[in-house]
């Protein structure tokens, strides 16, 4: 077996991602003629590949195809999954349902593949803003993005290398919906709104929106991360009780491997109920402010965001409660997934329009509800 990490496959991944992203790049090049719509429209495209590769990489987690490829960053160090055929051939032979088969094989590293594209669109929207400074302003947003998007390299390395390392796995996820997070908010930086200002408490409420879905998101992850979400396969209660037996020390125990506690002792059925209990408790409250929040904007005139955030929250409330008593199906964790990343973009969009300097207000009062609204 080749070692974990094998870097001769990345200039093949390399030429083939860099190929791969030029057609964007041509695209945007010849359909926006000035720096600063450029600078938008692939944002707006990073925004959009981001999201996508959030909710592939849920596929690939939930296929079981996170170690389709045991080596990183190639697949048995080979570029693609057709130069290890004889590798994959014989691990899918010795275990022909193991994380290793040609299918796994291919959506992980077509996961790598995206992951690669959007590192390098993100690069190079780096070196654009750095480049033209002075007409777009701070590059420092697209610099941030950069930045964190090899560290997101990185947590995807060590996922594959520390063999689905739930704490690893967790800040993964979590690191993508920042990236989601950072390009959404410079996209809404670079935008010119007219809109009512929120009152003072809505602010207040927004930013607790935003810290609250994000603790939500993170336990969603780690329900998710330790095969938790079958540990109550009934609504409302859980193994017929408002309060099952559940071990919370093992189940939070951040540092240990995938079933294991950190003496590597399997972990108790108690725990991952915990973990699962956990996060139901939690979106209970969630949904309560983020009604609150949504009758907020309605009531302020925000009619198009209100309604973004109640389908949106209705969305996570199906299919939250369709993985449960249906038992985990892959469209309602999928969906899951894309409504949590939805939400987050939303809200830090909604916090981003708030607070850029190049806002544009109009006054609130009566007669104002026919303005155009930002989002």
């Amino acid at each position: 077996m080749a070692s974990l990490f094998d870097l001769t496959p990345l200039a093949q991944m390399l030429m083939v991602v860099g190929l791969v992203v030029l057609l964007p790049l041509a695209w945007i090049w010849k359909r926006h003629p000035d720096t600063a719509s450029r600078r938008r429209a692939l944002t707006l495209l990073l925004v959009f590949l981001t999201f996508d590769l959030i909710v592939f990489g849920a596929f690939t987690r939930l296929s079981d195809s996170g170690l389709g490829c045991p080596d990183w960053p190639g697949c048995y160090g080979s570029g693609t999954p057709l130069g290890a055929s004889a590798e994959i051939a014989a691990a899918q032979s010795a275990l022909p349902d193991g994380p290793v088969t040609f299918v796994k094989a291919w959506i992980e590293m077509l996961h790598r593949y995206l992951a690669s594209a959007v590192g390098a669109l993100i690069l190079f929207l780096a070196l654009w803003s750095w480049r033209h400074r002075q007409s777009l302003g701070s590059p420092l947003p697209a610099t941030l993005a950069l930045v964190w998007v090899c560290v997101q390299g990185a947590f995807g390395a060590l996922t594959v290398t520390l063999k689905l390392f739930p704490a690893i796995v967790t800040m993964h996820l979590m690191g993508g919906i920042l990236l989601l997070v950072i390009l959404g908010v410079q996209v809404a930086q670079d935008k010119q709104f007219v809109y009512k200002p929120l009152p003072e408490s809505s602010h207040r409420l927004l930013w607790l929106s935003a810290l609250l879905l994000g603790l939500q998101i993170a336990l969603g992850a780690w329900v998710s991360t330790n095969y938790a979400v079958l540990a109550c396969q009934e609504f409302p209660t859980c193994q017929g009780s408002w309060w099952p037996e559940m071990d919370f020390a093992q189940g939070f125990e951040l540092w240990r491997h995938l079933g294991v506690d950190a003496a590597g002792s399997p972990i108790v059925f108690a725990a991952l109920t915990a973990i699962h209990y956990t996060h139901r408790l939690m979106a209970y409250l969630v949904a309560l402010v983020l009604t609150v929040l949504t009758w907020r904007l309605w009531q302020s005139g925000w009619r198009r965001a209100a309604r973004y955030l109640g389908a949106l929250l209705l969305l996570q409330l199906l299919t939250g409660l369709s993985n449960v008593v249906l038992g985990w199906p892959m469209l309602a964790a999928l969906l899951h997934t894309a409504g949590a990343a939805a939400l987050a973009l939303l809200l830090s969009s909604l916090i981003a329009v708030q607070w850029t300097p190049r806002r544009v207000q109009l006054p609130s009062g009566p007669g104002m509800n026919g303005q155009r609204q930002p989002v």
